[in-house]
């Protein structure tokens, strides 16, 4: 059973969602703000979050921002749902979230983007085994990271990301490779996401200096460099 916490104010919205997932093995825990759905959190740790970006009070974006800065949440898949579809707002969204559906969407998709993003969680958990350069060590079966003996809080996309590049250091690879090895074949992503994430990596290691090793190959795409160099 795949436990999915839903998020959205209008309940007319909460009971389509509900009723367009009803014949998937879904739980679906919901909740009408982010205060409603910190508390859900408290007593039930979903697989996936379904979460508007317009809530009153606190909105989407900002309920993300603070499941990425908890130790115990920021490994949670989100999904945002909203009718914002600007490429400024689409950026804003995936700098927060593992994915971004625009509404009106059809049931067909949604379960499709549901079920991506839950491969794509899941596949980087059970890659187990560490891996290290330098000082920077990523630990698949705990789902950590750490740069000189420090925890580095990090997105489920970015700790996908940084385990692919580990795993292949040195070599180059292409916005679309990156999408087929990360985010999964037949995906419904387009290329300049890839882009919105390594910048968001890069952000998340400078700190340590580490920036320096995601890398920018001109006119071909992006590398990990093993070893940094003044």
């Amino acid at each position: 059973m795949i436990r999915l916490l839903l998020v959205e104010d209008e309940e007319p919205v909460r009971e389509m969602l509900k009723f367009a997932l009803a014949d998937e093995d879904f739980e679906i825990l919901e909740a009408a703000d982010a205060s409603e759905g910190f508390t859900a959190l408290k007593n039930e740790r979903p697989d996936l979050i379904l979460l508007d970006w317009m809530l009153p009070g606190m909105s989407g974006i900002d309920f993300a921002r603070r499941l990425r800065r908890d130790a115990a949440s920021r490994g949670i898949p989100i999904i945002l749902l909203t009718a914002r579809a600007e490429e400024n707002d689409k950026v804003q969204g995936l700098q927060n979230a593992d994915d971004y559906i625009t509404k009106p969407f059809s049931p067909r998709e949604l379960k499709a983007r549901i079920q991506a993003v839950l491969r794509r969680s899941t596949s980087s958990e059970d890659d187990g085994g560490v891996l290290q350069s330098d000082a920077l060590c990523i630990d698949s079966a705990a789902h950590t990271v750490t740069a000189q003996g420090e925890m580095v809080a990090m997105g489920p996309t970015e700790f996908r990301l940084l385990h692919f590049f580990m795993s292949h250091p040195d070599r180059v690879y292409s916005r679309e490779q990156l999408l087929d090895n990360v985010w999964g074949r037949n995906v419904y992503v387009e290329e300049r996401t890839v882009d919105v994430h390594i910048r968001r990596l890069r952000k998340t290691l400078e700190p340590w200096g580490y920036d320096r090793c995601v890398q920018t190959v001109r006119a071909v795409g992006y590398r990990f460099a093993a070893r940094m160099h003044s």
